[in-house]
């Protein structure tokens, strides 16, 4: 169902609101540098800083802006079942073609609530599901276990955005989910080695500031191309490391400046600005990727 490269979307914010003059600009660039889908109100979005209202309104923009052209998978998470559920319905509403939906985070639910969440939302909604596992920020790490119930119970429930650091889950995966069961990276640094073992794309950060060159790697990947794919890996991981030298999105809305000139640099608190640090390395990756 989806496959490629997918940009977590940066969301623009001038004098504290959303900029969706500048977000539309910036979707048609993504669209015209070869992205796969579109991926709004993710972590990158800094979706945990937005509103209700303002969050459902980013998706729906991104939904209109793209007119068609890409799918949209709308990050729809929450650790409020009922919040997430409120999503979902706007998402499909606008016009969505999935939701991503983290597992719940900070409220710790053992195996059993993470599948009573995902059950309850399919449950509610036909939205196709991917699960977004990334327990560096939830604390929780859905077992292959609760995945494969699952999916073998909700057919809605199509993917997983995988962003455990643990590429052996990729072909446990894989065996208790299913071939067609769509595995997409949430860790650029790591997605080669995912796409070696059977994953179809990658939802990336590095895709906001170099869509282009992360869209020629998936396609190597997707042909087989793995010596052209390794050698853009090459090109690409001093900017996949320094996008997280320090906390995200800082570092990549500082990139995005540079290779967008004008694109607002404004975070929401508690998120502040890269360190300078960071930004000497934003500075020389960019380089490396030739993108300045």
């Amino acid at each position: 169902m989806f496959a490629g490269s997918i940009p977590a979307l940066i969301t623009p914010f001038s004098n504290g609101r959303f900029d969706e003059a500048i977000f539309r600009d910036f979707l048609d660039w993504q669209i015209a540098e070869g992205s796969h889908a579109l991926c709004p109100c993710g972590t990158t979005g800094e979706s945990a800083t937005m509103s209700i209202d303002e969050h459902n309104h980013v998706v729906a923009v991104t939904v209109d802006q793209a007119k068609g052209r890409l799918p949209v998978i709308a990050g729809c998470g929450s650790n409020d079942t009922a919040t997430a559920l409120i999503h979902m319905n706007h998402a499909k509403a606008a016009g969505a073609t999935a939701a991503l939906v983290v597992c719940p985070y900070y409220n710790k639910p053992n195996q059993e609530g993470l599948y009573a969440h995902y059950a309850f939302l399919a449950d509610h909604c036909d939205l196709p599901i991917i699960i977004y596992n990334i327990p560096g920020r939830s604390i929780v790490d859905m077992s292959v276990e609760t995945m494969a119930r699952l999916v073998k119970t909700y057919s809605s429930i199509v993917g997983v955005k995988d962003a455990t650091g643990n590429l052996a889950k990729v072909s446990a995966q894989r065996l208790a989910c299913g071939e067609d069961f769509c595995q997409l990276s949430g860790n650029d640094d790591m997605t080669l080695g995912l796409m070696a073992m059977g994953g179809k794309g990658a939802i990336s950060v590095t895709a906001n500031v170099a869509p282009r060159l992360c869209a020629d790697f998936q396609n190597a990947c997707a042909a087989g191309d793995w010596q052209g794919a390794l050698a853009l890996q090459d090109k690409l991981y001093p900017l996949h490391a320094a996008l997280f030298a320090d906390a995200s999105p800082g570092p990549t809305k500082y990139a995005l400046g540079i290779v967008r000139p004008g694109y607002p640099q404004e975070l929401r608190l508690p998120m502040t600005p890269a360190s300078r640090a960071a930004r000497s390395a934003v500075d020389a990756a960019l380089q490396t990727a030739g993108l300045i």
